[in-house]
């Protein structure tokens, strides 16, 4: 019916900022100051590995995309390739994971405005959310409006402090930690300072670092050229990771020792603090602010556009499919946030912990979709040699690649289970499946009652 249809009002500018927004956020200017921690200046080395692995995943999401002009997001060819039980279990999983991802913004939000204000984390996470809300009720143009010039600021920010640390690694800067070097990334310990367990356990946060770059297909249904625009922004994604993710650590890294680095801080503030620019820690903390309300504005967006889709397809609540006058779907978007406010709940129990917790979750999740996202293309390529072979945007190094980077997720989920700051989570998190399994065969059952 059309007026239960999305309008495609995201331009090419929109879905091109959406992917940069998309893969730089709170895991980078927040989860770093962790990773760096666990794993010194090889922190390098893990954020190229799960980059090149996720740029895979995103070319197998592109080609699959395309194959079809009907598919609106990848639950859409789960349920073609896989069966209905994989579209039904990605498409919540996937709400779930963005709901995990969404909280763990909101609470970095908290953790950032106490740079300046001493006042409860929990307070400015609920107000950046309703903030948010309101917006997104409006128009999905506004949305991608919002998202373009949030990712314009982070990008500005990254490009700045890339152009900074040049200068002051050709001058040999000195700072209270010592001479600006590309000596710092060995001089502490090595590359790889606290061994290779070090290394290991820091991809989790490395993961969570790049979830959201897959937003490119959930916004795929609003683009107004998709066979133009998806190809665009995905082909320039391995750029973006060797730039944005690898070149600021790499700076920041030469600037600060690692060891000097915190985990419960953005190493972006402590960077500019270090340099003797004391307001520019300011700006780049509102700078980090922003971001942080990017990623959960991308959050609400993507969880409301999920709902909406499990809804059309009968696998969701019948309200979530209803839009307002402005084609958006108010219903999924006011469930996902008031189930985001226990993030702002989180906060207020458990401060400390908090951020971990959902971190941890979100990534074990992302990599359930990423990996039904290259099995999907496992299958399309196997039964559908036609599509496969007209495809006008073709994954590369099919199917070796698919293989190899499913191979890397299972390796990082075993991982996980052997650090303690991971297992509990990663325990936890099966409890969410059996769960969905056990409402989808209960819907199964109940549909066949009734035929």
């Amino acid at each position: 019916m059309a007026q239960q249809e999305l309008k495609r009002d995201l331009k090419n500018r929109h879905v091109q900022l959406i992917a940069i927004g998309g893969t730089i956020g709170t895991g980078l200017f927040l989860g770093s100051g962790k990773a760096i921690q666990l794993a010194g200046p090889s922190i390098l080395f893990a954020y190229l590995i799960v980059g090149i692995a996720v740029f895979f995943v995103m070319r197998a999401l592109g080609e699959l995309l395309l194959s079809n002009a009907g598919y609106q997001s990848f639950t859409d060819f789960a349920t073609d390739y896989i069966g209905p039980w994989a579209g039904f279990v990605t498409g919540w999983t996937y709400w779930f994971c963005w709901i995990m991802t969404a909280m763990a913004d909101i609470i970095a939000v908290g953790v950032y405005v106490r740079y300046w204000f001493n006042i409860p984390q929990w307070i400015p996470a609920l107000v950046i959310l309703i903030i948010l809300l309101g917006f997104n009720l409006l128009t999905v143009k506004l949305f991608g409006e919002l998202e373009f010039w949030f990712a314009i600021i982070k990008v500005i920010t990254i490009l700045v402090l890339i152009s900074i640390g040049v200068v002051l690694l050709i001058a040999g800067f000195k700072t209270e930690a010592g001479s600006v070097s590309v000596k710092n990334l060995w001089s502490y310990g090595g590359m790889f300072p606290n061994g290779v367990s070090g290394f290991l356990y820091s991809f989790q946060m490395v993961v969570f670092a790049f979830v959201g770059v897959e937003l490119v297909g959930v916004s795929a249904a609003e683009t107004s050229n998709p066979k133009k625009n998806i190809p665009s922004a995905i082909n320039k994604i391995p750029v973006r990771i060797l730039f944005f993710y690898v070149g600021a650590l790499f700076i920041l890294l030469t600037i600060n020792p690692w060891n000097e680095l915190n985990a419960a801080t953005s190493p972006f503030v402590k960077t500019f603090s270090l340099v003797g620019i004391p307001i520019a820690a300011g700006i780049i903390n509102f700078v980090v602010l922003t971001s942080a309300a990017s990623a959960c504005n991308s959050g609400l967006f993507s969880t409301s556009r999920i709902l909406y889709n499990l809804s059309i397809h009968q696998e969701g609540p019948a309200n979530f499919a209803k839009l307002n006058k402005n084609k958006v779907p108010s219903n999924a978007l006011v469930t996902s946030a008031i189930v985001l406010s226990v993030g702002a709940l989180l906060s207020k129990i458990i401060p400390e912990q908090a951020f971990g917790i959902v971190t941890t979750i979100s990534a074990i999740c992302f990599i359930w979709v990423w990996g039904i996202i290259l099995v999907s293309h496992l299958r399309y390529t196997k039964t559908r040699p036609d599509l496969r072979k007209k495809s006008i945007f073709k994954a590369p190094l099919t199917p070796f690649m698919n293989y190899v980077v499913l191979a890397l997720f299972v390796f990082i989920l075993a991982i996980m289970l052997f650090a303690e700051s991971t297992r509990a989570a990663l325990l936890l998190t099966p409890v969410w499946f059996i769960v969905l399994f056990i409402l989808y065969f209960a819907k199964r059952k109940m549909v066949a009652s009734l035929e």
